[in-house]
């Protein structure tokens, strides 16, 4: 595996212009700032993945937070959906710190790669099924890159844009496709694993439909999964 490669298609992810209105947003964000970052340069562009090969998980969101990864340039930085998942990164023995403040705080991803269905923060965190689309090739090719053994979607977006862009890698998914539910494993015949759990926006956290006992559930199977893998060598 090439870590030169996924480096240079990082790169190309950052300068990506292929959906004009997720771009003018991402600006338009960046320009206007919350009053609490006033002071802050936002990132204003496209989000590239965070961690690097080798990586035997892959996890995979929605898309940046206007004022979470659209301000830091980091996936799941500086919103409250990113503190829950570095936290758990970090107790599941993933991450080497607990929370994600910016891209200079010395947080190291272990085994594990952060990317999402969509690289720019698109309004109402609703991206359009074309946008989708167009991002999709990028998280085809890190899939050819790292070939994770185990997938981590969070929310139904996650899913679907996972699960076509191995299809379209020719590879075999159970037919009906499985439905989307909260830490569910789906086994491949040839392939990595895939778990699915909410996403841990506040839509979900605070409202109790995602709880800390069931975020854990899903880690503690992930971390099952891996161990029962073995640690891969690179």
């Amino acid at each position: 595996m090439s870590r030169s490669a996924f480096e240079n298609l990082q790169r190309e992810i950052v300068a990506c212009e292929r959906c004009p209105r997720l771009r003018a947003h991402c600006r338009q964000v960046a320009e206007q700032r919350r009053p609490m970052y006033r002071d802050e340069e936002y990132w204003g562009r496209p989000v590239p993945s965070f961690g690097h090969p080798p990586a035997r998980l892959l996890i995979v969101g929605l898309a940046p937070g206007a004022h979470g990864a659209n301000r830091t340039g980091r996936m799941f930085t500086g919103d409250s959906s990113g503190d829950w998942l570095y936290d758990a990164l970090h107790r599941w023995g993933l991450a080497s710190q607990s929370h994600s403040i910016a891209r200079d705080d010395g947080l190291r991803l272990i085994d594990t790669v952060i990317t999402a269905a969509a690289h720019c923060a698109p309004p109402g965190n609703k991206p359009t099924a074309a946008e989708l689309a167009n991002c999709r090739p990028f998280l085809r090719r890190e899939l050819e890159l790292l070939q994770p053994e185990l997938i981590l979607c969070l929310g139904r977006i996650a899913y679907d844009a996972t699960v076509r862009a191995l299809e379209e890698e020719g590879m075999e998914i159970p037919r009906p496709r499985p439905a989307f539910a909260h830490d569910k494993l789906i086994r491949l015949q040839a392939g990595p694993e895939i778990v699915l759990s909410y996403h841990p926006s506040r839509q979900n956290t605070n409202t109790g439909r995602l709880t800390r006992q069931m975020w854990d559930a899903v880690f503690r199977r992930v971390r099952r999964r891996l161990d029962r893998q073995g640690k891969r060598e690179g």
